[in-house]
């Protein structure tokens, strides 16, 4: 048996490896949960993985057939190439929303210090990704329209991903991705992304505050204006998930009001919050540990709604209720169609309405279409919100078709 063990499934990752175990099971268990606290998890398996796994489990399958399988695998070879191809016919495709997610690159190459995944490609690189060709026959090679890249930096190789997506454009694919807020002002290479389909994007403001970035070594997104790549996100017609972290070392009472303020007026389409969370493995935990601020070892617990280590400026109990409230805030009613009424494209502002109103307040309704296994029967709607917002030129001005006024700016 072999499992892929999370932070927050830790506990329930070990309980079946020992269930297993106890019954005469070789268990092996890997990923980044394993990684960052190999001893820990040694407990619980026969075989543990360090690392990522394309090469040191063909590696382990060898030698577990010759009878002599080691204890411990740890990555230290980073390509992509020549792996043998993913066996999607396994999936069940009704089940998913998304059956279409893909991975055509590992890792980043930024460092921040609060990042569950830079420890995971310590020994080796730290990003690397597949060859183009190769990555286009795996987009190729998927059924439907829609994709979702899972990369952490989708961008992260700018010559990778701008003949990535010259590759994909004329496949007519709508897709939706993660990346930095410099790779987004660095160069065109996110007009080739929209050219290629992109319409959403996961982009990383986490706090509005310079010194809270340099002092989590978010260097990347120090001296750019979060304005200026909303603007040109918003000019392609890609709806933005924006990310953000609140708890770090300056935080006081007003960063919630503040951060969601600047979210709804500056349109952001969604946005997902986190409470910092110092992950065993990165730099932020060391740190923490080594000033007594580490609250809990309860691996459950360390989801980022969480409060599990001591803030600076803020009580926990202060933290968790700011974070509940900024979700709260951010998606009511009101600030919906406030951040939706940002946008010049009517078109966009009707696309945004919906995609954030059903990120949110149609939760009970997901669960439902989930609970039944329809969830494949939602994919068109999907698309249909993921559409190119098009515009048309006359006269030096922007006409779009006539859709509901309520979106019109007063």
């Amino acid at each position: 048996m072999i499992i892929q063990v999370y932070i927050t499934n830790a506990y329930r990752a070990y309980h079946i490896a020992d269930h297993y175990r106890a019954r005469g099971a070789y268990v092996a268990l890997g990923g980044l949960h394993v990684t960052s606290l190999p001893d820990e998890a040694a407990q619980h398996a026969d075989t543990i993985f360090i690392g990522p796994g394309e090469h040191t489990f063909p590696r382990f399958l060898q030698d577990l057939a010759a009878g002599m399988p080691q204890l411990r695998y740890a990555s230290s070879v980073r390509i992509l190439e020549s792996l043998p191809p993913i066996r999607r016919d396994l999936i069940q495709r009704h089940r998913y929303l998304v059956p279409n997610s893909i991975v055509v690159s590992r890792g980043c190459p930024h460092h921040c210090t609060f990042c569950y995944k830079d420890g995971f490609f310590a020994g080796g690189r730290s990003f690397y990704t597949q060859r183009v060709d190769d990555a286009l026959a795996e987009i190729a090679r998927l059924p439907g329209r829609h994709l979702y890249f899972l990369d952490d930096h989708l961008f992260g190789n700018p010559r990778f991903a701008r003949d990535l997506f010259r590759g994909m454009k004329g496949m007519g694919r709508v897709f939706q991705g993660a990346a930095t807020v410099d790779s987004i002002l660095r160069d065109d290479v996110i007009e080739e992304a929209a050219a290629a389909g992109l319409r959403s994007l996961f982009v990383g403001f986490e706090t509005l505050s310079s010194n809270s970035l340099e002092g989590c070594g978010k260097r990347q997104n120090l001296g750019r204006s979060y304005r200026d790549v909303v603007s040109r996100l918003d000019s392609l017609g890609i709806m933005i998930n924006g990310s953000f972290v609140f708890g770090l070392d300056g935080d006081n009472r007003d960063v919630f009001p503040r951060t969601v303020d600047w979210a709804v007026k500056a349109g952001l389409t969604t946005a997902t919050f986190h409470i910092l969370t110092p992950y065993p493995g990165t730099a932020l935990f060391a740190d923490m540990a080594a000033r007594d601020r580490i609250a809990t070892r309860n691996w459950d617990l360390y989801d980022t709604r969480h409060v599990v280590y001591r803030p600076s400026g803020l009580s926990p109990e202060e933290l968790k209720r700011g974070y509940d409230w900024a979700y709260e805030a951010f998606y009511r009613w009101g600030s919906i169609f406030e951040a939706a009424s940002t946008h010049e494209s009517v078109k966009h502002r009707v696309k945004h309405f919906f995609y954030s109103a059903g990120w949110k307040k149609f939760e009970p309704a997901w669960d439902m279409v989930i609970r039944i296994k329809q969830l494949s029967q939602m994919r068109p709607l999907l698309e249909a919100v993921l559409s190119p917002v098009e515009r048309k030129k006359r006269c030096g001005m922007v006409v779009a078709s006539a859709l509901p006024k309520v979106f019109d700016k007063p």
